[in-house]
């Protein structure tokens, strides 16, 4: 793997692109910055715009307009040398299913052009790694799990300085799902990580960066943190005796000026709001006044859903 410099240019910029699709507008003027070293997720819904996006850092689609550079290099001008920085993993990899794992990298490794013994090197690091050391199975006897652990592991056996991961986990199990994030996450600051998906819970357990992609246009981009810092409402978390209960508290509070949104979870009301101070107030007094016993109230942490719905209006799916 590659490690990172500080003076390497941005891994990822994107200025002003734009794909059409005869009326069909893709990518609306997309501006975006992944600095070397992170693991950037890249959400939204499906049909958001985030495969074309990939498929223009990859070079295999051109832009209408606008400008892609990966790794300091205009995309529609980059040589093999640069390409061979890049590893990419599409949505829908295709395997050859007579090989076995080694094979498969092996094979990789050789349209590098990787001398023998960085190949072999490679390919058992890599290979302990994606947890398939000891896999003697051929590929075609793979579970999904294995072959997108496997996709990962032959995206990184040029030890690319950007590696690019089209929604790597979305037809995964659970446990798939997490063996292929416990992977990526163990790439951080030794190579750029930029994945697309629409799991936001994907993206909250591995990610330090984030963009938002909603209808061709980046709608946000930051740090996790910073981005769920960003939310406009407050979460409050107020548990009273019984869903009976809260369901006369919700009745009580509905159509206050403060109040965004409110769910009723058994005896739990989950509320956003726009004035907290305001609510604070309100709230124990309404329950107060409905003759209702309070058993908890806390503020609540924002999610990074809680932001992707108030940008977007609903959840990635």
């Amino acid at each position: 793997m590659t490690g990172v410099r500080p003076d390497e240019p941005a891994a990822i910029e994107l200025r002003g692109l734009t794909k059409r699709f005869g009326d069909a507008i893709a990518l609306d003027g997309v501006d975006l910055v992944v600095r070397p070293g992170a693991v950037f997720g890249f959400l939204g819904r499906n049909g958001a715009g985030k495969t074309t996006a990939l498929r223009i850092l990859s070079g295999l689609a051109r832009p209408t307009a606008g400008t892609a550079h990966v790794l300091g290099h205009d995309v529609e001008r980059a040589t093999d040398t640069v390409r061979a920085r890049i590893g990419f993993l599409p949505d829908v990899p295709g395997f050859y299913p007579w090989m076995t794992a080694r094979e498969y990298l092996e094979f990789a490794g050789r349209l590098f052009g990787l001398d023998s013994g960085t190949l072999d090197a490679r390919a058992t690091a890599l290979l302990e790694m994606a947890g398939l050391a000891s896999v003697t199975t051929r590929v075609g006897g793979f579970s999904r799990g294995m072959k997108q652990r496997l996709g990962i592991a032959q995206a990184l056996i040029n030890a690319p300085s950007l590696l690019m991961l089209d929604e790597p986990t979305s037809a995964l199990d659970p446990i798939g799902r997490r063996e292929v994030l416990e992977m990526v996450a163990s790439l951080r600051g030794r190579t750029t990580v930029f994945f697309s998906t629409h799991i936001l819970a994907d993206v909250e357990r591995v990610c330090d960066a984030v963009a938002i992609l909603e209808r061709g246009r980046v709608v946000a981009s930051a740090g996790v943190a910073e981005l769920t810092a960003r939310a406009t409402a407050n979460r409050l978390i107020v548990e009273v005796e019984d869903s009976v209960a809260a369901a006369a508290v919700a009745g009580a509070l509905a159509g206050r000026t403060w109040l965004k949104s409110i769910e009723t979870d058994g005896r739990a009301l989950h509320l956003a709001v726009s004035d907290l101070a305001t609510a604070e107030r309100d709230i124990p007094a309404a329950i107060a006044a409905a003759g209702v016993a309070l058993r908890r109230f806390e503020i609540g942490e924002t999610s990074l859903e809680d932001v992707f719905v108030e940008l977007v209006g609903g959840p990635a799916r």
